[in-house]
């Protein structure tokens, strides 16, 4: 093992670590809002541009994750498969996307929307978030609060993504988004904001699933596809799911 990835994995335990001892309020809070939205019958949505949208897609669609969790797919945001790539980050900053993108969706008052931006500075989260409070629902922010103060936003209103949230879990990620640094590299390197934001809605979810099951609800959970029964499972399990979910039929 090199100091370069031995500095990198004590990097992401250290961040983790912090997240799980600085953030503990923050999650238990987005886990309440997460498990009402279940117990309640309400629809769920995760949104993250780029790269942010790893963690909105790690809890859609898989083993262990909620059923009723939808992701928001706003057009040449979700990933980094537009072409050509930096036609994602110009989209962050286009008004009208995100509140037209919402607009097309079922999502109604007392809906629940988990909204995922490193930097929470752009246009599009902070548009998205604004709206979505404006309709009714709540939103649950996973930014890094290192970002605001330090880089300006480019929405109008001058606010973040942090300024707009009912729920903010802050990810400490620094600014710039690299941990590493070396003899020869002219900037930093080694993210670990995919790590921990993933890890953050994760623990939302584990925790959301402990709160539904204390309370005598079965939490509609996915199994493994690649063990024996997991795909019979989960075809009912989306049968009896599918007025709330919208990746599926």
């Amino acid at each position: 093992m090199t100091d370069l990835v031995g500095q990198y994995f004590d990097a992401a335990v250290a961040h983790l670590q912090r997240v799980r001892d600085e953030e503990a309020a923050g999650i238990d809070a987005a886990a309440e809002l997460l498990a009402a939205a279940v117990a309640e019958g309400r629809r769920i949505f995760a949104f993250g541009a780029g790269h942010s949208s790893l963690a909105a897609q790690d809890v859609v669609y898989r083993a262990g994750g909620l059923v009723v969790v939808n992701l928001l797919n706003v057009p040449g945001m979700t990933g980094v498969n537009v072409m050509p790539a930096p036609l994602g980050s110009a989209l962050e900053r286009v008004s009208g996307l995100a509140t037209a993108t919402l607009d097309l969706t079922p999502a109604t008052a007392g809906d629940l929307l988990f909204l995922i931006s490193l930097s929470g500075r752009q246009v599009m989260p902070v548009e998205l978030a604004r709206h979505a409070r404006a309709r009714g629902m709540s939103v649950v922010g996973v930014t890094s609060l290192a970002y605001p103060g330090a880089v300006g936003s480019n929405h109008p209103s001058g606010t973040y993504l942090k300024d707009n949230c009912d729920v903010v879990l802050d990810s400490k990620i620094a600014v710039g988004d690299g941990e590493l640094s070396c003899p020869g590299a002219e900037t930093t390197f080694g993210s670990v904001s995919t790590i921990v934001t993933s890890a953050l809605m994760q623990a939302v979810v584990a925790s959301a699933v402990g709160k539904l099951a204390g309370r005598g609800i079965t939490p509609p959970l996915f199994r493994s596809g690649n063990v024996d029964g997991g795909t019979e499972w989960n075809a009912k399990v989306m049968a009896d799911n599918r007025e709330r979910i919208y990746y599926a039929f």
